[in-house]
């Protein structure tokens, strides 16, 4: 008996590109994930050969089934309108489509925190919570997913608020951190001020932190004071590529209903 066809989900990133089929009933890789780095540059059309490479790897695994893609950066319509860790040519690029063309396949292009936020919520950390959940990955930058009552509110980039005339992933992302040298204790303190700051403006019901320093969480959520509860990510770095399948699976929700 053949093998159920899976769909697949690709994470791109400024250092590696990863991917892995997705089983959606258990919320997990189905095959151990496949990471190249990135190539510098890292235009559309080289990062394209990668992603071939890796969805020719998994062929057959994934069959026929959708491809979900994520990248850094605001995704609208199957265009990129920034570009945070990769080729500034990716900027105001129609990468679906050509991707679809490389390919040789019908994708789904998403910002790469939304993926992670649509995993959290069917899968991790937020499934079954009600209201606004803000999904917040801690890394280079801050990426952010916005979820109201089950629905992804896409592009939400609040990692780019301003905090004392700062940019606020300058100072509380986790690149800030290491850059800096700065203990637990006092980015701590540079967190509090980004959610609480979070908070005031939006109210939300919880927040999610991920990112690869969420394994870390309990050196830092303790230390903060907030109305909301926050919790560690579950899935973790696994977040982008399972979220990016469900939503390429289920065509992307309404990512796309003003087509």
């Amino acid at each position: 008996m053949s093998k159920k066809a899976l769909p697949l989900g690709i994470d791109v990133g400024g250092s590696g590109v990863k991917g892995a089929p997705v089983d959606l009933d258990a919320g997990a890789f189905a095959e151990k994930r496949l990471r190249i780095e990135t190539p510098q540059p890292s235009t559309p059309e080289a990062v394209g050969d990668v992603i071939a490479q890796i969805v020719e790897h998994f062929d057959e695994i994934r069959g026929d089934s959708p491809i979900g893609i994520t990248v850094p950066g605001v995704v609208t319509k199957g265009v990129v309108r920034s570009a945070a860790n990769i080729d500034q040519r990716w900027l105001d690029f129609e990468a679906e489509k050509m991707l679809e063309k490389r390919l040789d396949h019908d994708i789904l292009l998403v910002n790469d925190a939304d993926a992670a936020g649509v995993g959290e919520l069917h899968y991790g950390a937020a499934k079954g919570q009600r209201g606004l959940v803000i999904v917040t990955t801690l890394g280079t930058g801050i990426g952010t997913a916005l979820i109201n009552e089950g629905e992804l509110v896409p592009n939400s980039e609040l990692g780019h608020l301003e905090l004392d005339g700062l940019d606020a992933e300058s100072v509380a992302a986790s690149s800030a951190k290491e850059r800096e040298g700065i203990s637990y204790a006092e980015w701590a303190k540079r967190l509090q001020r980004y959610y609480s700051h979070l908070e005031n403006l939006l109210w939300p019901d919880l927040f999610v932190v991920g990112g690869g320093v969420s394994k870390d969480s309990e050196e830092f959520l303790p230390l903060l004071s907030l109305r909301t509860p926050i919790v560690p990510a579950k899935l973790r770095n696994k977040a982008g590529i399972i979220g990016a399948a469900y939503l390429a699976a289920r065509g992307g929700e309404k990512l796309h209903a003003d087509r």
